[in-house]
């Protein structure tokens, strides 16, 4: 059945359905904020040909210290307004919505939707020498224990070693990319996995990237850093060769993006961590957009 939405407190269903168009829809990405860009800045690399229009709750941003009722109404409502658009498919590109939002998707949408936490869990165990693994994130996604069970099912000796790292995302969003408070942050949460011997560390939140530099002088060389942003992009693209819903060629693929709520530190971020133009930025308010 094609998804329908409502606005507003409307509680009979809309007259607009929406359907699952031809492959030149757009691939719809949200995120609470900025972090997802790097999701976005993968697909662009890998698939120059597709569309994307990325929805950031820029209003509601972090995500991670929200219940699982409100991140499952989040995601829901952001969901919702991907179908508007045609999305011919959705990417979660948020960790903590990934962890606890796609079971309440999958239930209102008929689109495909895949999230980041899956392809994290088998480029971690890959990556691993010693299968000691840890994994950083935000408080929804480290106590929803997502990535402890999809790294278990893949590798079941390997131990996985969490913590939560609340701050990072509001450091990231403000743009303190480079500076020593940053830094001394990222000390503080990371020494005692370091101390258990990990030789893999999962960057369980899309912001996290922005931190690549920061995160490697800490660690160092024999810890592997995995991006589960660019592992989510290569999963896009092999659900789009699969089910023939890749744009045709020639194309070139344009990025929109959406914003909850003005931020000038998202167009910094965007333009100066990810080299990525975004060029005009439109406004929605998420506020009363129901799946049904």
């Amino acid at each position: 059945m094609p998804a329908a939405v409502t606005t507003g407190h409307e509680t009979s269903r809309s007259q607009t359905e929406v359907r699952i168009s031809s492959s030149p829809s757009p691939i719809g990405v949200f995120d609470s904020g900025v972090g997802g860009l790097t999701v976005a800045a993968a697909l662009r690399e890998l698939l120059p040909g597709e569309d994307i229009f990325y929805i950031g709750d820029t209003a509601r941003v972090p995500y991670g210290g929200k219940g699982p009722e409100t991140i499952e109404r989040y995601s829901r409502e952001l969901g919702g307004m991907l179908v508007v658009e045609d999305a011919k498919v959705i990417v979660v590109a948020c960790n903590t919505a990934s962890a606890l939002g796609i079971p309440a998707m999958r239930e209102k949408f008929s689109v495909p939707i895949i999230g980041v936490i899956e392809p994290g869990a088998s480029a971690a165990v890959k990556a691993t020498r010693n299968g000691q693994i840890g994994v950083i994130g935000t408080r929804g996604t480290i106590l929803s224990k997502a990535y402890d069970r999809a790294i278990q099912a893949l590798a079941p000796d390997a131990e996985v070693h969490s913590t939560a790292c609340p701050l990072l995302v509001s450091l990231i969003e403000e743009g303190w990319l480079r500076d020593p408070v940053t830094d001394a942050v990222i000390e503080r949460y990371l020494a005692p996995l370091v101390a258990r011997g990990i030789d893999t560390l999962v960057l369980g939140c899309t912001h996290y990237p922005l931190l690549r530099d920061a995160l490697t002088r800490f660690c160092g060389p024999e810890i592997t850093l995995v991006d589960s942003a660019r592992n989510c992009a290569l999963a896009v693209r092999d659900l789009l060769q699969g089910e023939n819903l890749a744009a045709p060629a020639p194309h070139l693929g344009r990025l929109r993006v959406a914003l909850t709520d003005k931020s000038t530190a998202f167009l910094r971020v965007a333009e100066e961590a990810l080299a990525l133009p975004v060029g005009d930025v439109q406004l929605r308010h998420v506020q009363g957009i129901t799946a049904i």
